[in-house]
């Protein structure tokens, strides 16, 4: 990135040589100049982090997305009681890697199945609560 050459202060203390008939031209020229260079400059570096936070706002969004897809699959398929007697709460859990969490969410769609599945198919009295 370049170098930005004036503060507002410095901006505003700005002091020109004055000749016969005024300012010197060439260097009002020359400060505003730089002027526009540092203007352009915060510009571009204002330009790129604001596409920066859009691109993380987004992600963010996906990652909630994701995140929320996972924790209703995992919800629906697990019994009300067996949540609330191991006292696991979702909201408060560590935001873990995209792909760790698909997998372990895969991992454990499996297992449920399995198990509850099991015991439906053995005609348990206490099937219908899953």
């Amino acid at each position: 990135m370049e170098e930005i050459h004036f503060t507002p202060k410095q901006i505003l203390n700005k002091e020109f040589r004055q000749k016969m008939r005024g300012y010197d031209p060439n260097d009002v020229d020359s400060f505003l100049d730089d002027v526009i260079k540092d203007y352009d400059t915060f510009d571009r570096e204002n330009q790129q982090l604001r596409d920066e936070n859009d691109r993380l706002k987004s992600q963010v969004d996906e990652l909630n997305r994701q995140l929320a897809m996972g924790q209703d699959n995992t919800s629906n398929n697990r019994p009300a009681s067996n949540e609330s007697s191991q006292g696991f709460d979702p909201s408060t859990a560590p935001i873990m890697n995209n792909a760790t969490t698909i997998d372990i969410l895969k991992r454990l769609s499996n297992l449920e199945r399995r198990v509850f599945g099991t015991q439906m198919g053995n005609g348990n009295s206490d099937s219908h609560r899953f």
